[in-house]
């Protein structure tokens, strides 16, 4: 990407941040499909091995977990019969770990909604973080239990499980609406997690900021992923610039400076030169 210019980069990446498709963006920015596509390539890449690395150490004490649904190639109930059960295609869940104080994306993991995929998340989570005893809070899924139980040493874990339905007066023929929530029960599984805390709020509202942020995550839309390979690099970009150059309404500042990862707000041009500085190995 050395050849392309830094302004044209971080239109790019500008528009890809903001929920625009590989070919909107493409022709917002001048360039061909294929530019786009080897400027994600390389900055999602680059992210993902910056986050990897740098998102360690962290003195958490309440975490939040969930998991979205997206699709790549086809939905799972259309893909084609030598296809199924194939990696990459179908179906597919990125689970996602938030730190409640200072909203900073921990860790996620592209897969499907199976145990292996819970245990493979989970182990993750545990290394980054190092508090002595934390509190962890999901949704309902019975994945999480085990491998909670088996990777982090102390926490105290607890549910928020949320059942869904219509308002009395609305007609069940509505379509696109979503169902409003009738009832929340949190429950204590071990431990003694604070029952005030019991919450997967904070990592539900991080969805949303997902599917706003990502054409691959928009319901409806044609701009659903080909190949999961670049889900995975457009997932590290979003969670690059959501932790380290957007500032958090709440917070005021930028999750990862809440965190204390970074002393500044990074920008897009810092995003824009990280492949680079990557290979060199001189991000800080």
């Amino acid at each position: 990407m050395n050849r392309l210019p830094l302004a044209i980069r971080v239109q790019i990446l500008s528009a890809l941040v903001e929920g625009n498709s590989i070919r909107g963006t493409a022709r917002m920015t001048g360039t061909d499909k294929k530019t786009v596509l080897r400027l994600l390539a390389d900055v999602g890449d680059a992210c993902d091995a910056y986050l990897d690395e740098s998102v360690r150490g962290l003195k958490s004490e309440r975490i939040q977990c969930d998991e979205i649904w997206s699709f790549c190639h086809a939905k799972e109930r259309n893909l084609p019969k030598d296809m199924r059960g194939a990696d990459g295609v179908g179906d597919l869940w990125t689970w996602t770990a938030i730190d409640a104080d200072s909203k900073l994306m921990v860790t996620w993991h592209l897969g499907k909604r199976l145990r292996g995929d819970a245990d493979l998340f989970v182990r993750d989570l545990a290394s980054r973080v190092v508090t002595e005893r934390v509190q962890i809070s999901t949704d309902g899924l019975g994945s999480y239990s085990e491998p909670i139980q088996r990777w982090f040493a102390r926490a105290d874990y607890g549910t928020e499980v949320k059942d869904y339905g219509l308002l009395d007066d609305e007609s069940p023929e509505r379509k696109y609406s979503p169902l409003v929530v009738k009832k929340v029960v949190r429950t204590a599984i071990w431990g003694v997690p604070d029952p005030d805390h019991i919450s997967t709020a904070y990592v539900e509202r991080q969805n949303l900021t997902m599917r706003m942020s990502m054409r691959r995550f928009t319901r409806l839309t044609n701009g659903f992923s080909k190949k999961a390979l670049n889900l995975q690099r457009a997932l590290a970009l979003h969670f690059m610039h959501y932790n380290f150059c957007r500032k958090h309404s709440t917070i005021k500042t930028t999750p990862a400076i809440k965190a204390g990862l970074t002393d500044r707000v990074w920008t897009l041009h810092d995003l824009a030169n990280l492949p680079e500085l990557m290979r060199g190995g001189l991000a800080a």
